[in-house]
């Protein structure tokens, strides 16, 4: 996969660039801009850009602090624009042409939309007992066309179209298991990685009066931690907060207490305790996802 130094990340709340210096993760510039309430609505069917102009108004104003003309960029999306499944196969072939078809036809029971009429990635990873696993991603390409038509609107390309959360994940621990909570707007991303391993991944459009509230936060990530609690017969190791603000610290105490692991914000995780405070700070900003980018680029 291709990994150019700009990213950027259009979300429900805001717009927001990050450029890298080389393929360390060093940070050259920063730039976020708030959007207006429902510019972007993400979906993973009906259109998400519906205030367009708001939108490229808030990119060209990122632009103008980190530029974004002529740039090859990966290009971030809600979580809601791409679902994310994990596929056990007895055999997959390697040649993507012959593969393509196979994903396919796996997938159309298990999304709410033509699957001919959607943009399919895919990678190969060692499931439970051993067995072939496969990491797929699948938008409907109307959608994706939508962020990309407003990033090429500046005279840049995408190069990638990420989740922001699977980009958030170079973020996290390479050892054990990890269960992280992200909320981005009203999206509750609840994910769970064993090493190299995506375990376990689910986003849910919560209601705005609710996304904060410790039970409801609660009730969605209890059944992710019991399913992989009796698929790998084993427990987790740890817990990672991002995107809840000032009720963070309080969400992350109680989490821990209900399931007996140290849980904390992910400014606490191994992939940024290395890193400057400049970078540090993006994750509190609700920017992590740039971060998890720039770091996975280093490597």
């Amino acid at each position: 996969m291709p990994h150019p130094p700009v990213v950027v990340e259009i979300a429900g709340p805001h717009v927001a660039v990050a450029r890298s210096a080389g393929r360390g993760n060093q940070l050259e510039g920063v730039a976020v801009e708030a959007l207006p309430a429902g510019a972007v609505m993400p979906s993973t069917l009906e259109t998400n850009v519906v205030q367009p102009e708001a939108v490229r108004s808030a990119l060209r104003e990122i632009s103008g602090r980190v530029p974004l003309h002529g740039a090859h960029v990966a290009l971030l999306v809600p979580d809601l624009v791409v679902r994310v499944l994990l596929l056990p196969f007895d055999a997959l072939p390697r040649r993507a042409s012959e593969a393509l078809p196979l994903l396919r036809w796996r997938l159309k029971k298990s999304v709410p939309f033509d699957v001919e009429e959607t943009a399919v990635s895919w990678m190969r990873q060692e499931g439970r007992e051993r067995g072939l696993e496969v990491v797929t991603a699948v938008a409907r390409q109307s959608i994706v066309r939508e962020y990309e038509a407003l990033i090429e609107s500046l005279g840049a390309r995408a190069s990638v179209v990420l989740s922001s959360t699977l980009a958030t994940l170079p973020l996290l621990e390479e050892r054990g298991a990890t269960l992280l909570v992200r909320l981005c707007g009203k999206t509750l991303t609840t994910v769970i990685v064993r090493g190299a391993n995506l375990c376990l991944y689910r986003s849910t459009e919560m209601r705005a009066d609710l996304a904060l509230e410790p039970q409801v936060i609660l009730d969605e990530v209890f059944p992710a931690v019991a399913y992989y609690q009796d698929s790998w017969g084993e427990s987790i190791d740890r817990a990672r907060l991002t995107g809840f603000g000032a009720k963070e610290a309080s969400l992350g105490q109680t989490l821990g207490q209900e399931l007996q692991i140290p849980a904390g914000s992910m400014r606490d995780a191994a992939g940024v305790l290395s890193l400057d405070t400049a970078a540090k700070d993006l994750i509190p900003q609700g920017l992590d996802a740039l971060l998890g980018w720039i770091v996975d680029r280093k490597s």
